[in-house]
């Protein structure tokens, strides 16, 4: 495992397991416990994925099972845009994710957009941080300009920026922007968020071979290498332990441009964040 340090001195795992549209309980607790099982240590969800229960259940699971401790995993959870009205609403959705989670506390957390009045629930997230509550902070799905002006003006810097990137949304403007600022960036749809099939194409194939590894290995390692943290998602234990499988290999500098030439720019993304039918289906969710 390779690991990348946050603006807050902790070290973060650079591939972790995300819960993402597992809303069965069963299915979910069971998927984290075997991804812990497995070796994977950061674990990633949401209030919004509404299944913070039944990862908090896996994770005091495989604890008990002595498969790991409390302070071996990264915890990952978010607030969600109306749990951001004000400050008290947001300590409110604080309280709410750490009574679900019931682990004791959250490695990072994280703000799931850049919608309602997010100034005043990052101001929540900081004291919630000040409390041991959560021990980093950092944001998600914001745009190199949120971000910048967030980083300008706020007391904190966020730790991470959670966004969708993979080879045909690369957005290398937005890394060199979290760069700047020293902001951690994490992959949501690492292999593409089910609206392209990487697996059947034959240019992805052909890098694949040349490693005797499968292509969401190949696309998994491409983000690692350029200093992006992924988090992918299945129930299945097979493919589960394939994608904690991609640290005995690495692609050449052609192999990451070819990968990079997928890209098709905004179009290529999933989440219209520009859209304003997009952001009033977040607000009324």
């Amino acid at each position: 495992m390779q690991y990348v340090t946050l603006n807050t001195g902790a070290t973060m795992p650079m591939l972790g397991f995300g819960v993402f549209r597992v809303p069965d309980k069963r299915e979910c607790e069971d998927a984290v416990y075997e991804a812990i099982a497995c070796g994977y240590r950061l674990i990633d969800t949401a209030a919004a994925y509404t299944n913070e229960d039944a990862v908090g259940a896996a994770v005091r699971r495989a604890i008990a099972d002595g498969i790991c401790t409390r302070e071996e995993l990264f915890v990952t959870s978010k607030l969600w845009v109306t749990s951001m009205g004000d400050y008290d609403a947001a300590m409110a959705g604080i309280d709410d994710s750490l009574a679900k989670l019931d682990i004791g506390y959250l490695d990072l957390y994280l703000e799931h957009q850049a919608l309602n009045d997010y100034f005043s629930a990052w101001r929540a997230m900081i004291d919630a941080q000040r409390a041991g509550k959560l021990r980093a902070i950092g944001v998600s799905n914001f745009y190199p300009n949120v971000l910048t002006n967030f980083c300008e003006i706020m007391e904190v810097t966020p730790a991470v920026n959670q966004v969708e990137l993979h080879p045909y949304y690369t957005q290398e403007a937005a890394l060199e922007n979290m760069s700047r600022y020293g902001v951690v960036p994490e992959a949501w749809a690492p292999l593409g968020g089910g609206r392209y099939d990487p697996f059947g194409d034959e240019g992805f194939r052909s890098i694949a071979e040349v490693h005797g590894k499968t292509v969401g290995q190949v696309l998994l390692r491409w983000n690692v290498q350029r200093g992006v943290v992924v988090i992918p998602k299945s129930t299945h234990v097979e493919r589960i332990r394939e994608n904690f499988d991609i640290w005995d290999f690495e692609l050449t500098a052609d192999e990451m441009a070819q990968i990079a030439a997928h890209d098709k720019g905004y179009t290529g993304s999933r989440a219209k964040h520009f859209e304003p039918d997009f952001v009033r289906m977040c607000l009324g969710r």
